[in-house]
């Protein structure tokens, strides 16, 4: 998943824009782009959405429900499982636990709705709370619902009482930078994707793509999105590009001939297993884009 483009739950406008774009996940929003008062409408509405969607969506379709403190949770998964998503996004995750709790509510509705066990991901934002950020090493203990973790800014300024997420120059101030590496290093630990989070300067596509280009430098393979107009910008940083993809094939292949020894050489330069693993997760967002071919 490059993209992940967040549209609010209750317009029906917006989810036909939404499903309309490139991007390679659809989040459902029922939570900050929802007012309370739309929260019951929003659910129907991302009910039917699925239901009509689902079949010939190219995107997957996640579920943004609201946070497991909210008790908003249980009424949010109640009207969109039956509908089969194909993940939920959980704010504000306080650690592995709060996704296990998730686990136990969605094993309950697939059976309840005729689902296979284990068939809904979820999707953690990591980061929102201090206890979120503090607890990113959990994660390390893996669960096979994980399909990726993010991490958001946004909610963890209001919880620290942060006046700005950024300094003047545009860059993210130390205790988010943390909260960033953090999210990397949980989602290597739990052998999963790490996701960055979104660009909130929708018209600035020069910044949108300085962000994104130092996302994926840095570990990133995706990026949230909040209007349509910054998925092609993301899908093109989170694409291998051929260059990437030529590399890759050819240390694959040298450490495959040379009978996977723990060093090779190719055109003068040393390459080690580091540089062997790294190559093979090239090739696997590569096949996840259908590039691999």
């Amino acid at each position: 998943m490059r993209s992940l483009l967040f549209v609010p739950g209750d317009s029906e406008r917006k989810l036909e824009k939404g499903f309309t774009s490139a991007a390679d996940v659809i989040l459902i929003d029922l939570e900050d782009s929802v007012s309370p008062q739309n929260k019951a409408a929003a659910r129907g509405i991302a009910a039917t959405a699925i239901r009509e969607r689902r079949e010939n969506a190219k995107a997957a379709i996640y579920v943004r429900v609201n946070d497991l403190a909210s008790g908003l949770t249980d009424d949010d998964l109640a009207a969109v499982m039956a509908a089969a998503p194909d993940g939920i996004m959980l704010p504000k995750a306080e650690g592995l636990a709060d996704v296990e709790r998730l686990s136990v509510k969605l094993r309950v509705l697939e059976a309840e709705n005729g689902l296979a066990d284990g068939a809904t991901r979820i999707l953690p934002i990591v980061s929102e709370t201090a206890a979120g950020v503090f607890a990113a090493a959990s994660f390390g203990r893996g669960s096979p619902r994980l399909s990726a973790v993010t991490w958001g800014a946004e909610d963890l300024s209001a919880a620290i009482g942060a006046r700005a997420t950024r300094d003047d120059q545009g860059r993210y101030t130390d205790v988010f930078r943390l909260a960033r590496s953090l999210t990397l290093l949980a989602a290597s630990a739990a052998d999963t994707a790490a996701i960055d989070t979104v660009f909130v300067d929708f018209r600035n596509e020069p910044g949108l793509r300085a962000e994104c280009l130092e996302a994926e430098r840095d570990g990133f393979t995706g990026k949230m999105a909040i209007h349509p107009d910054q998925v092609a910008v993301i899908n093109e940083a989170f694409t291998p590009s051929p260059e990437a993809l030529a590399e890759a094939r050819m240390v694959v292949e040298a450490f495959a001939a040379a009978g996977n020894l723990g060093v090779v050489g190719i055109g003068g330069k040393m390459f080690d297993r580091p540089h062997l693993r790294r190559a093979e997760r090239v090739l696997a967002r590569a096949r996840s884009t259908r590039l691999s071919e």
